[in-house]
């Protein structure tokens, strides 16, 4: 669904806008680089934007053009409170509710400015005003191309073409999902014509990793992998004291279900951390098995049919226990 065609022209009327552009917490590349995406897209056409994010996010992705302009909300709440609340516009990329923005989220509901809505999950809350949704696209930065073909794409750049390739290449799993459509590769294909270096954005969020975290993926697979094969299920679970002794930091753990579901016969991966206060977790899975819909009824969680978050209150063991306890309902979908 979309109704933004117009926002655009009545953006250029305002003599100068005052622009807010936000995406969830912990953003990966599609989050990032839609919102660095819109944020040049906006400076190449004169108008000034800013970023927040609700928290940091991996050093993978600082090589984004523009990346050292964002503002990280947990580390300056003051100043974000401000520019959201004297915001006309905030843009909401790649989230479909406001508690994914973390407390960043009351103050975006309160926000008299106008809100719009890029993003392409399932069943978004309705806090927006002018929406460009599409729960079939590959990701957002597919639907940020779309919009900016909408609005003027003499305004594309060859730093505005990496950031949305980088969310497309990821969100797709190097096009491998089965999100990857055939307009997907045509987007693509018109982003290669700036000259991006496409080798260059995959060496940069792929082979980037720091020696503790090569070693920390390494033995999360030797030591932690556990197949459950009743079920062609199979799980890992990272400890506070791993995280600790491997020195994990943000943008690590980033990937590591995805290990699980590469083992032949295995349809659904699952990943789970203790964070301390909660314990988080990551679905992966293929065919015909809902990994947003087995988030959703236990887990608090959701998100794409084959790729989907949770979290518990539980213990760690305790959130693994209820996570076998609930395979048997789902065993005619695994089989």
């Amino acid at each position: 669904m979309s109704n933004i065609q117009p926002l655009f022209e009545q953006i250029k009327k305002i003599a100068a806008p005052r622009i807010v552009i936000t995406t969830h917490h912990k953003p990966d590349a599609d989050a990032l680089g839609s919102s660095l995406g819109l944020y040049n897209f906006f400076k190449k056409a004169g108008i000034a934007s800013q970023i927040i994010s609700p928290t940091d996010y991996g050093d993978f992705l600082d090589w984004m053009a523009g990346e050292d302009t964002i503002i990280n909300f947990e580390e300056n709440k003051t100043k974000c409170e401000k520019l959201v609340k004297e915001a006309d516009y905030i843009f909401c990329l790649d989230f479909n509710a406001l508690s994914r923005i973390n407390d960043l989220g009351t103050m975006v509901e309160q926000s008299q400015a106008i809100k719009v809505l890029i993003d392409h999950h399932l069943n978004p809350e309705r806090f927006y005003d002018y929406e460009h949704w599409n729960s079939e696209s590959s990701s957002t930065c597919e639907l940020l191309y779309e919009v900016i073909k909408l609005w003027d794409y003499t305004f594309m750049t060859k730093e505005i073409a990496q950031c949305l390739y980088a969310g497309i290449m990821t969100d797709t799993g190097s096009f491998r999902f089965p999100s990857t459509h055939a307009n997907t590769h045509l987007a693509v294909a018109e982003l290669l014509k700036f000259d991006i270096e496409h080798h260059l954005i995959h060496e940069n969020i792929s082979d980037s990793s720091s020696e503790d975290s090569v070693r920390f993926v390494g033995y999360i697979i030797s030591e932690k992998l556990k197949l459950i094969q009743e079920y062609r299920v199979a799980y890992m679970t990272v400890t506070q004291e791993e995280l600790i002794k491997f020195n994990v930091a943000t943008g690590d753990t980033e990937g590591l279900v995805n290990y699980g579901l590469e083992i032949r016969g295995i349809k659904l991966a699952a990943l789970f951390i203790d964070r301390k206060h909660l314990v988080k977790m990551s679905f992966r899975s293929k065919g015909n098995f809902p990994s947003n819909e087995f988030a959703a009824k236990y887990f608090k969680g959701g998100g794409h049919f084959h790729a989907a978050g949770g979290q518990s209150n539980l213990t760690l063991e305790e959130t693994v226990e209820k996570f076998k306890n609930a395979l048997p309902e789902w065993a005619h979908l695994l089989k």
